[in-house]
């Protein structure tokens, strides 16, 4: 006999399931909030420090600058000194011939000195002898005691001869002394003037090489701060290195917990079955908002695609999973690259094509592709093992978040980017076509450059095309 098991019991037992599974989103979810302000601070720290790297490479440049201005008046000071010492040999060169005459001129005025010591002993043995015979009467006698006429002549002109003579050789002798003092005050004269330019040249020759000293020491100084602040470059380039491994490792490790997210939410939904069909009152702003994220994500794909990504949005409002507003679910962090990038705000303020705004209006009205909570490219779908999908022109749809069982390691899967760059022109194309029919073609070449940029990065990370990529269009991250 088989016992019926109550109703109510497997609904207890679902509804602690449910309360277990909601628990573990929770942790997850914290996780991903402990991420993100990791990533925050991590951020932050790589913006005060590339401010550190330019005020120091600015620094660097400054000092660079100064010590090629410093080295410049060394250079010049150095270039005087040279002229001040030539200048300083040629004056000790004057100088030495100078005292070279003064020593000559004081020999000269020596032997003067000496010869009229001589003519004066001469003269006063002379005038001695004459007044010792009588003075002027002695020499009276002598001319008187001549024998004759012609020796009174010859006595007188002899006498006048040796006077005459005398004060000859002493007016001789004091215009020599006179000549000789005259001269020996102009080589003092000289000599003077000579040790004032000496000393006027020493001083500027202390000056210069003081202030060579100065300037030297101001470049050793400038030089070795010049130094530190290359050494702190390079330290901030290794620390930047380091904070951009940390960057790379916590966006990977955010994505990681963001799909461990998508999935646990996923096998929670899959317990029970929300209905999210039913139309919804929106505000002209939530409208436009739903219209603007319907272009940015699928304005190259057709009016179904437009339709399933609106689908998505609005399937996520009408769930318990997400946020219960347009705004909310289009805004939630880490959800729409599109968002994140500005590229639905850019739509905003140019407007929506009328295309984009039709399609909102139908899924505000209770339009749906499918009950879809997920969408990605199909390169994404597989990476991640997603097994089962509907395929809208270029995007996976999926309400279940189930994956096929992993035989080997994930890899990331080798796509030909030639391949991934004519399904991006495709897009476009197709893009362009319906702009043109709204007549939106600046709009079009923006978000054409934003789609572009979005398919170039995916091939480096997959973490990373997840999050500018992917979760901009839809992936399961609450």
């Amino acid at each position: 006999m088989v016992t019926a098991v109550p109703l109510e019991v497997h609904a207890e037992e679902l509804d602690e399931t449910i309360a277990v599974m909601q628990q573990q989103e929770a942790e997850t979810q914290q996780t991903i909030s402990n991420l993100e302000k990791q990533t925050k601070e991590t951020q932050d720290a790589i913006k005060a420090l590339q401010g550190q790297q330019q005020q120091t490479q600015t620094n660097v440049s400054n000092l660079q600058n100064q010590s090629s201005a410093l080295q410049s008046t060394i250079n010049g000071y150095s270039s005087k000194l040279t002229t001040l010492n030539q200048e300083i040999s040629e004056t000790e060169s004057q100088m030495a011939e100078v005292s070279s005459q003064i020593v000559q001129l004081e020999n000269e005025l020596s032997k003067a000195q000496q010869q009229e010591k001589d003519r004066y002993e001469l003269l006063k043995k002379r005038l001695q002898s004459t007044y010792e015979n009588g003075g002027s009467s002695g020499l009276l006698r002598l001319l008187l005691e001549s024998g004759s006429m012609s020796e009174f002549l010859t006595k007188f002109e002899y006498l006048n001869a040796i006077m005459s003579y005398d004060q000859r050789k002493i007016r001789e002798y004091q215009s020599l002394q006179e000549q000789i003092q005259a001269k020996k005050e102009v080589v003092e004269e000289k000599e003077a003037e000579l040790d004032k330019y000496q000393d006027s040249l020493d001083e500027k020759h202390d000056e210069l090489t003081e202030l060579t000293n100065t300037v030297k020491g101001q470049l050793s100084n400038t030089n070795s701060n010049l130094n530190s602040e290359k050494n702190k470059l390079a330290n901030f380039d290794q620390q930047l290195k380091e904070l951009d491994k940390k960057m790379k490792g916590l966006e990977s490790q955010t994505a990681a917990a963001q799909a461990k997210l998508a999935q646990q939410i996923a096998e929670r939904l899959a317990l029970t079955k929300e209905d999210t069909s039913g139309s919804y009152s929106a505000s002209d702003e939530e409208l436009i908002w739903l219209a603007a994220t319907i272009q940015a994500e699928a304005g190259g794909e057709s009016y179904t695609g437009k339709l399933a990504v609106g689908s998505v949005i609005m399937n996520r409002v009408k769930s318990s999973s997400f946020p219960n507003t347009i705004v909310g679910v289009i805004t939630q962090n880490l959800q729409f690259a599109s968002y994140r990038s500005g590229k639905v705000e850019l739509i905003i303020s140019n407007g929506p094509n009328s295309t984009c705004v039709n399609a909102a209006r139908e899924v505000l009205g209770g339009a749906r592709v499918g009950d879809y909570l997920f969408f990605m490219t199909k390169y994404w779908a597989d990476y991640y093992r997603i097994s089962e999908y509907n395929m809208i022109g270029n995007h996976a749809f999926f309400y279940r978040w189930i994956t096929k069982p992993e035989e080997t390691p994930a890899e990331q899967p080798q796509e030909n980017q030639d391949q991934q760059d004519d399904q991006e022109q495709g897009d476009q194309s197709q893009d362009n076509q319906n702009q043109s029919e709204e007549g939106n073609q600046q709009e079009q070449s923006e978000e054409n450059q934003d789609d572009q940029g979005q398919q170039e990065q995916p091939e480096e990370n997959p973490n990373e095309q997840e999050e500018s990529g992917e979760n901009q269009e839809g992936q399961s991250e609450p």
